[in-house]
């Protein structure tokens, strides 16, 4: 099997779910394995250390650039379609979409390759940018030959747009670094809240939550960290006590140490497709806290590596949170993450899977 495994974008989670892919293909005997990617990746020399050939590409700097740089689309496409038939690739997998994703893909079906879409959301949340959302989404099915997905509701919504076409539904990885652990000592913050903040992350459902449970639990503590304004999104959360805000980006270094050092982690979102935070989360035995929406309740087992709010309230969270303060509730759901997390940190079986149902499309189409 020959995969061609391409991503265009930066950095983030999408970054490291596609290192952490790479080495679990490139390490899988039977398997060739090229990359195409963005040459300002964040991860670039973790991508040329593991000896496949690679080829990169330049992308944009900000919207004006993207722009721009649509006039370079026609040599993209044709250098995409090269480096498949010159390595011989029996698909081309993207490991997540990028901007120019649906102007390049249809080239690859029109040159008879065969193009997998791994499809992370398959509706924009809400107040994140839904521009042409339909319009990508649709090019980027049209062109594939088949889709992975990473939750239970994406599975069903690309079912139901698109009846008939293969899927194949994975867990989602914890990407992290091969030697992460957690952190020894005491924790920073006794609930840690880390991610972009956006009207569908719960940042109110956050702070009224915390707000009653710090009235019964005084000394308890919140720390929330992630890009974007947390007061537009929850007024008043800076200001309570106990919760300290840090809007910034956090580094792929950083994340490791930043999650291990709370006690628990919580996600009170209003709407979501998955969460990569979530198995990061329970790879270094932080148990957490989640409302029970979109595959949430998929990546979480209540009761085993975490809570499940019984509704996406603040009451509702408030009262896990509760739970999660005794330690020997807390004590078992960390031994229970740690469990969890050890599947999700093994990419050579995440890798296996994919493999096995590429081979299967492989045979089975047309």
């Amino acid at each position: 099997m020959r995969i061609l495994l391409w991503y265009w974008g930066r950095r983030g989670g999408g970054a490291q779910f596609a290192l952490c892919l790479a080495r679990g293909l490139a390490g899988r005997p039977g398997v060739t394995l090229g990359l195409s990617l963005a040459g300002r990746n964040s991860l670039l020399p973790e991508m040329r250390a593991l000896g496949v050939p690679l080829e990169t590409i330049e992308t944009f700097r900000g919207p004006a650039g993207a722009v721009l740089g649509l006039a370079r689309l026609p040599g993209l496409r044709a250098d995409l379609v090269r480096q498949a038939r010159e390595m011989g690739a029996d698909v081309v997998v993207s490991a997540m979409n990028h901007v120019w994703t649906p102007f390049v893909a249809p080239a690859l079906r029109r040159a008879g390759i065969s193009f997998v879409s791994m499809i992370h959301d398959a509706v924009p949340h809400p107040g994140d940018p839904a521009l042409a959302w339909n319009w990508r989404l649709g090019r980027e099915l049209d062109a594939a030959t088949g889709v992975v997905t990473f939750s239970e509701p994406v599975e069903r919504a690309i079912a139901a747009r698109r009846p008939g076409l293969p899927i194949l539904r994975l867990p989602l990885g914890a990407h992290l670094p091969a030697a992460a652990t957690a952190a020894p000592g005491a924790p920073v913050a006794d609930f840690l809240f880390f991610g972009r903040f956006r009207a569908y992350k719960g940042l109110d459902l956050l702070r009224d939550a915390f707000a009653a449970l710090r009235s019964r639990h005084p000394g308890v503590t919140l720390r929330v960290v992630g890009e974007g304004d947390a007061e537009a999104c929850a007024p008043g959360l800076s200001y309570l006590p106990g919760v300290t805000v840090e809007a910034r980006w956090v580094s792929d270094d950083e994340m490791p140490t930043l999650i291990a050092a709370a006690r628990s982690v919580v996600l009170p979102y209003r709407e979501a497709s998955q969460s990569g935070v979530l198995p990061i989360a329970l790879a270094l035995g932080v148990p957490v806290v989640a409302t029970p929406v979109g595959g949430l309740s998929d990546q979480l087992e209540h009761g085993g590596s975490g809570l499940l709010a019984r509704e996406a309230s603040a009451p509702a969270l408030a009262e896990c949170m509760a739970k999660l303060l005794d330690p020997l509730c807390h004590a078992a759901l960390s031994a229970g993450a740690r469990a969890a997390g050890a599947r999700l940190t093994d990419w050579d079986a995440q890798a296996g899977m994919l493999v096995r149902w590429l081979e299967d499309l492989r045979r089975t189409s047309p």
